[in-house]
């Protein structure tokens, strides 16, 4: 359905009274339930699958939801100073966690992540609902994130009554989540706001380990998309960390009809598998905004095996890699 003012009013009718529905964001679409309600929270995890020890995101339309709302047991300074920066956007910031935040919303954490979205339609239904929303990506867990209502559609139809279209999603990853519950704020995943942007606001930043690497056996996740296996095609997607030359060569080698490239605009001609280009090399911004539209691209073929170029670390790439190292459940070929 579209946004329009009387369908924004009655979605935001639905949310409040503990329904779902899926809404547009500036980074990817979320599948929305009233932050405050517990059962609402829950059905979030069966429509997904998403395991229950996930926490989510609140989403508010004001800073001043945070108080109002109880969100918070105390909102530090650096969060103010954040905020004044990137909010509204692609930022989510984990402070201690107020009374009102369900265990649902947190995964028993004593922490909850809020983010202050800046899509005109998001903050429209949150307004609308007069409430906070928790929305994961509304995507079947561990599936690419969708950027388009039809990819809600593709995974949510059946399970959910209202999906808002907003159009494709700007940033097209998930936002940046920093902790401020570290003696050091610390990076949990990269994502439109980069490393360079947090440093350049609070000066010392840590990057978890998990940002570039799989959780420790029984290690806890702190923030979505910390999880093992994420954003995944069906097929076995197998990362390749190599120069031009030796990435084309490699494919080429291997190249059957089952087996395609998740790849660089420029590789394409030089390929002779199926490719699923997401971006030019370098052009880190067209790399996040494309990625996941190519690997749901994927998924409608009959494609066994894709070999994904590894891009860069530095910057938005951070985020695009984050999202890759995952797709392919850590799996990386290096060639010399």
């Amino acid at each position: 359905m579209l946004p329009t003012k009387e369908n924004i009013t009655t979605v935001g009718r639905a949310l409040r009274q503990g329904m779902l529905a899926g809404i547009p964001t500036e980074t990817v679409y979320g599948l929305a339930a009233n932050a405050l309600d517990g059962a609402a929270v829950a059905e979030i995890f069966k429509a997904k699958g998403r395991p229950m020890d996930n926490p989510l995101i609140v989403h508010i339309s004001d800073f001043s939801q945070i108080e109002r709302f109880s969100l918070v047991r105390q909102i530090p300074e650096k969060a103010y100073l954040l905020a004044r920066k990137f909010w509204p956007g692609p930022l989510t910031v984990i402070m201690p966690k107020g009374i009102a935040i369900p265990d649902e919303v947190s995964a028993g954490l004593d922490t909850v992540a809020i983010r202050f979205p800046s899509h005109p339609v998001t903050k429209a239904v949150i307004a609308a609902a007069d409430r906070p929303l928790a929305a994961p990506s509304a995507n079947t867990s561990g599936s690419p994130s969708p950027t388009t209502a039809g990819h809600v559609y593709h995974d949510m139809q059946g399970k959910i009554p209202y999906i808002l279209d907003g159009g494709i999603c700007e940033v097209g990853v998930e936002s940046t989540v920093i902790t401020l519950c570290a003696p050091v704020p610390m990076l949990l995943r990269p994502g439109g706001i980069t490393l360079e942007q947090l440093k350049d606001v609070l000066g010392d930043v840590e990057v978890n380990d998990a940002v570039l690497h799989k959780l420790k056996d029984g290690e806890k996740a702190e923030s979505p998309g910390m999880k093992y296996k994420h954003y995944a095609p069906k097929a076995d997607l197998i990362l390749v960390k190599a120069d031009d030359d030796k990435f084309i060569r490699f494919v080429n080698d291997r190249a059957d009809e089952k087996t395609g490239a998740l790849c660089y605009d420029e590789d394409m001609p030089l390929l002779n598998v199926r490719s699923f280009p997401f971006g030019c090399k370098g052009d880190y911004t067209a790399q996040a905004n494309r990625l996941f539209d190519a690997l749901r691209e994927i998924d409608e073929t009959d494609i066994q095996t894709v070999y994904g170029r590894c891009p860069d670390t530095q910057g938005l790439a951070l985020a695009v890699y984050n999202r890759l190292i995952r797709s392919a459940g850590f799996e990386v070929i290096e060639l010399a």
